[in-house]
C-alpha cells in the first residue's frame, strides 16, 4: 500500500532498504567502536605518564577546544562543498592521527604534550566532520524515512558506545608474548583503531548519495553566522534546541556517579561500572522501541514531557540512598533523554532548508558540546559548593523549571506535531504569521 507523502514510513527496518544508508550506518558502527576504544587507551596512557587528574581533564579539552572554535566555518563548509569528501578528509586526518598516538604508544614517549597536540588534531577533524556528517544524512534516505534513519542512529550510536569502552578495557590488558610484547597496552587499541578508522573511509567511499545543490556565497562573518541567524529566527529549532542545552546542563548527575559510588551508595568500583552502564540500557531499549513504534503525532508535548521525566529522574537519583532506586532512575534519565535525541535531531534536519542544514548542525553541535563539557564543570563546580546530594537535586529541578519555561515561551515547540518537514516548518510558520510585529 502507498504511504502519503506527508506521513512518515512505519516499518522497522525503513531506512536500511537505502543502500547507502547501510554502508553509513556500518560505517559508523566501526568507527564509534574504534573511537571509544582509543578514548580509554588515551586516558589510560596519560595517567601512566602524568599520574595527575587534571592532565587527564585536558584530553577532553584538547578534544572539545577545536570545535569551539571552528564550529561555525565548519558548517558554512559542510554547506559549500561536498559533504562525503569533507567527511572522507576529516576521517582521513583522524586516521594520521591515530598512526602517531601508535607510534607514541610503540616507542614509549613519555612526554605528554606530544598526545594534546594530536588530539586537538582529532578534534578538529570532529569539528569539520560533525556538521558534514548530520547535514549528508537526510540525502541517504526518502523523506518518509528519515526519522526511522534517525531512531536507528541513535540506536547504532548507543550500541558502540556501550561496546567501546569494554573493547578498549579488553584489548589495553590483553596479555601478548613473544614478539607482539611490544603491542602490550595502548598500541594494541591504537591498532585496532586505526582498522576501524580504515574500515570507516573504505565504506563511506563507497556512497553514492547525490549531492544537493548550495549557493557558493563569499566564506565571511556573516554566511558563517547564518546558521546562528537561522536558529534564533526559527522559535521551533531555538526552542528544541537551547531546552536540550540547559536541560543537560544542569542536570549532569552523570558527571558524579563516582562521589555516588563511592560515599552515598558504596557500591565501589563494580557499582560505579553499573551506575555508568544504566542511562545507555535506558536509551538503548527506547530507541530499539522507537524504531518498532515511531512517533506520529504530538512529538513537541512528547518531548517537552521527556525532558520533564529527566529532571524528575534526576532528583529521584540525587535524593536516593538504595542501589536499585539509583539504578533505575538513571535508567530512566537515558530513556527519556534518548526521546528528546530523536526528536530534537529530527527537527533540526527536516525543519531546516537543505542549503542550511551544514550551519544549523554547527549550532546543535556547538550547543551539544557546551551543555556536556559545561554541564560536567557545573555539576563539579556546585558539587563542590552544596555537596553532590544537593547539587543534583537542584540541577534536577532546575531542568524542571527550563521545561516550564520553554513550554510557555516556544509555544511552536509545544504545537509541533508530526516528523515531517511539512508539519514541523507548517507549525512554525504559523506562530511567526500570528505572533504580533
Amino acid at each position: 500500500m502507498a504511504v502519503a507523502a506527508n506521513e512518515p514510513e512505519s516499518e522497522i527496518g525503513s531506512a536500511f532498504r537505502s543502500r547507502d544508508f547501510r554502508l553509513y550506518q556500518s560505517a559508523r558502527l566501526f568507527v564509534i567502536l574504534g573511537a571509544e576504544a582509543q578514548s580509554v587507551a588515551v586516558a589510560w596512557q596519560v595517567y601512566q605518564i602524568t599520574h595527575s587528574a587534571l592532565d587527564l581533564g585536558y584530553t577532553g579539552l584538547a578534544l572539545f577546544l577545536p570545535g569551539l572554535f571552528f564550529m561555525l566555518a565548519a558548517g558554512h563548509v559542510a554547506d559549500r562543498y561536498d559533504r562525503r569528501k569533507i567527511i572522507l578528509i576529516c576521517y582521513t586526518v583522524q586516521f594520521v592521527c591515530t598512526a602517531m598516538l601508535l607510534w607514541f604508544a610503540l616507542h614509549g614517549i613519555q612526554d605528554i604534550w606530544p598526545i594534546y597536540t594530536v588530539l586537538v588534531g582529532i578534534g578538529l577533524g570532529r569539528a569539520f566532520s560533525g556538521p558534514a556528517s548530520s547535514a549528508m544524512v537526510p540525502s541517504l534516505v526518502p523523506k518518509g524515512h528519515f526519522v526511522n534513519a534517525i531512531t536507528w542512529g541513535a540506536t547504532i550510536y548507543q550500541i558502540a558506545n556501550m561496546a567501546g569502552p569494554a573493547v578498549g578495557g579488553l584489548l589495553f590488558t590483553l596479555p601478548l608474548a613473544g614478539s607482539m610484547a611490544k603491542m602490550d597496552g595502548a598500541a594494541i587499541v591504537y591498532s585496532f583503531t586505526l582498522i576501524m578508522l580504515g574500515l570507516f573511509i573504505v565504506l563511506v567511499s563507497m556512497i553514492r548519495t547525490r549531492v544537493e545543490r548550495t549557493e557558493k556565497k563569499a566564506f565571511n562573518l556573516k554566511t558563517m553566522l547564518a546558521g546562528m541567524h537561522y536558529v534564533w529566527e526559527t522559535k521551533l529549532l531555538l526552542g528544541s534546541i537551547s531546552l536540550d542545552l540547559f536541560a543537560v546542563m544542569l542536570g549532569g548527575a552523570v558527571a558524579l556517579l563516582p562521589i555516588y559510588a563511592t560515599e552515598i551508595l558504596h557500591a565501589g568500583p563494580q557499582g560505579l561500572g553499573l551506575l555508568r552502564a544504566m542511562p545507555s540500557v535506558g536509551a538503548l531499549v527506547v530507541s530499539l522501541t522507537m524504531v518498532w513504534r515511531p512517533i506520529k503525532h504530538h512529538a513537541g508535548k512528547v518531548m517537552l514531557g521527556c525532558v520533564g521525566v529527566f529532571g524528575a529522574a534526576t532528583v529521584v537519583f540525587g535524593l536516593s540512598t538504595t542501589m536499585w532506586i539509583s539504578l533505575i532512575a538513571l535508567v530512566l534519565v537515558g530513556a527519556s533523554d534518548m526521546v528528546s535525541v530523536v526528536i530534537r535531531s529530527s527537527v533540526l534536519q527536516l525543519a531546516t532548508p537543505p542549503e542550511m542544514r551544514g550551519r544549523v548542525s554547527a549550532v546543535n553541535w556547538l550547543f551539544i558540546g557546551a551543555s556536556n563539557e559545561f554541564g560536567e564543570f557545573e555539576s563539579g563546580l556546585t558539587a563542590h559548593w552544596w555537596g553532590a546530594v544537593r547539587a543534583v537535586v537542584i540541577g534536577g529541578i532546575g531542568s524542571l523549571i527550563v521545561t516550564g519555561a520553554a513550554t510557555v515561551l516556544f509555544p511552536a515547540l509545544r504545537r509541533a506535531d508530526q516528523l515531517t518537514a511539512e508539519s514541523l516548518r507548517g507549525a512554525d510558520l504559523e506562530l511567526s504569521v500570528a505572533e504580533p510585529e
